[in-house]
């Protein structure tokens, strides 16, 4: 595969599911190619996750011609007990926003935000 980057091993902070989920929320018309290049995932892999995401009501799509258009539920409830109430608008907001700012302040990398505390 050209142009994909080498898969990551090991275990990670972020699921596969919340990465493909946080590159159609940055992009719904996102192709399966190109979500999957940008996650280090194989294209079959993305389908999979997609379908998941779908089935349980998280994701939905509709045809366009030869594209695909994304439609996220933002109120949908993660599915983890430990994180009960916390929607997918909100994890959203976090990876999404993170993405952004990587993306823009390479100076800031590595830099752990504050945190308020009351």
């Amino acid at each position: 595969m050209d142009g994909v980057p080498e898969p990551h091993t090991g275990w990670t902070f972020v699921t596969n599911h919340a990465r493909v989920l946080a590159v159609i929320a940055d992009n719904h018309s996102a192709r399966i190619r190109d979500i999957a290049a940008h996650c280090r995932l194989t294209e079959r892999a993305v389908q999979k996750i997609i379908s998941d995401l779908e089935r349980d009501g998280y994701l939905s799509h509709i045809r366009e011609g030869r594209t695909n258009t994304y439609r996220i539920d933002p109120g949908k409830v993660l599915r983890h007990p430990a994180e009960a109430g916390l929607t997918v608008a909100s994890l959203l907001s976090l990876l999404v926003q993170d993405e952004a700012t990587r993306s823009t302040t390479p100076e800031n990398a590595g830099e752990v935000p504050e945190t308020s505390s009351s």
